[in-house]
């Protein structure tokens, strides 16, 4: 994430609440998968996937910056809060989507990216969801198939801090920045293979 632009404002809050009868059976997720660019291009591609916010999870301190997070001693994590409804795209769908477009076996590190900040992490919201982290980290686990033990942190969600707005839908406003050319581009690809069935229309 060395090619970020400078920052000129800052959005510090989390996003609010959705109003009116349609909006209150929409649900949030939040998750970390390395840098937050790359988990907000993946999700946002989804159908029943409202809204997709990159922002700051699980640290110690209020308000951080991206050059606090950055530095590793906020003990944030770079993370997107989705929401979504869940009667187009379940949890579980979220979930899986998660486990198969990060790895989740390196602890503290996406690729180049490395530092706590980066971190695989699910934060739930509700007994469900821990119980579906939980049980799909278990399974993931038991298959073998990534040849190496799952290091995700499973947490209760706390607070939320929305990152400063020139991180907000990154790769869709700078898809020629090298960045995204060679790291979140081939991940789009990926999820658009995998996921053909819950891609929007």
């Amino acid at each position: 994430m060395a090619d970020a632009p400078k920052p000129d404002e800052r959005t510090t809050q989390a996003p609010a609440p959705e109003t009116g009868q349609a909006k209150e059976q929409l649900e949030m997720a939040t998750f970390g998968a390395g840098c937050f660019w790359c988990t907000e291009a993946v999700f946002q591609q989804l159908k029943g996937v409202e809204r997709v916010v990159s922002g700051y999870s699980g640290g110690h301190v209020k308000d951080p910056t991206y050059q606090n997070v950055c530095s590793g001693s906020t003990g944030h994590a770079e993370v997107v809060q989705i929401t979504f409804d869940p009667k187009l795209i379940s949890y579980a769908e979220l979930l899986e989507v998660f486990w198969k477009t990060h790895d989740p076996t390196t602890l503290n590190r996406q690729g180049n990216d490395e530092g706590t900040q980066y971190r695989s992490v699910v934060f739930y919201h509700n007994a469900d969801q821990r119980q579906a982290a939980e049980h799909t980290k278990r399974k993931l686990d038991e298959s073998g198939v990534l040849g190496r033990p799952i290091v995700t942190e499973i947490s209760p969600f706390s607070l939320f801090y929305a990152a400063e707005d020139y991180h907000q839908n990154y790769f869709a406003e700078n898809p020629r920045r090298p960045y995204c050319a060679a790291i979140i581009r081939p991940k789009v690809v990926n999820v658009r293979t995998i996921f053909q069935d819950k891609l929007r229309q």
